[in-house]
């Protein structure tokens, strides 16, 4: 077995251990702490992807802001040994979430998971180059980029051109899932109903 595949297992065993964790924890400030694990372990799966770029951010974005923000709700909030109290959303809750387990399960069986063409996975690891170095003509030229166009697109091209062209889609799904992970924390902040505080 590569080592490559023991560190996936381990990182597997992590995100799956820890997103148990945070859903069975009574304590919500053990359950954020099981979630950072989860970030950490994402962000793991980015390196063996060679994603570097967003495992820093998955780190600095999810774990430094995001999971502390959290846990500041937590803190915050009144009666965190308690948890939370079933309430009549409790099954409602159940059924949205097998539900949406079912769809994403179907999509994934059903999706044609096609890597991309050895030319374009060759151009698009030169972009990832690029972006943290630069690219001369012999390099270019030793991995197949031979003429001076292809050779000046890719130099002029970086990781944000391939964000807002051809990973669109889901660089705007982080941003949603940002967006929720934020509401998430004001709604733990927020006082319950009758509550008041003063």
């Amino acid at each position: 077995m590569l080592f490559q595949d023991v560190i996936f297992w381990m990182l597997s065993v992590m995100a799956i251990g820890g997103a148990l964790g945070v859903v069975l924890a009574p304590d919500l400030f053990r359950a954020a702490l099981l979630l950072i694990v989860v970030f950490i372990a994402v962000a793991g799966f980015f390196v063996l992807l060679s994603a570097e770029f967003l495992a820093v951010v998955q780190v600095l974005i999810y774990v430094g802001a995001i999971a502390i923000l959290i846990i500041f709700a937590v803190m915050l909030t009144r009666d965190v040994q308690r948890g939370n109290l079933p309430n009549r959303l409790q099954i409602p809750a159940v059924v949205f979430a097998a539900l949406l387990l079912a769809a994403l399960v179907t999509v994934a069986v059903d999706t044609k998971w096609e890597f991309l063409p050895a030319d374009q996975q060759a151009r698009v690891d030169l972009v990832q180059t690029n972006s943290v170095t630069t690219l001369t003509g012999e390099v270019l030229t030793e991995e197949g980029v031979t003429s001076p166009e292809d050779q000046a697109e890719v130099q002029e091209a970086g990781l944000a051109d391939l964000l807002i062209s051809d990973y669109v889609l889901p660089f705007e799904a982080v941003s949603v899932l940002l967006l929720a992970a934020l509401i998430g924390a004001l709604v733990l902040v927020r006082p319950s109903p009758g509550t008041g505080r003063g």
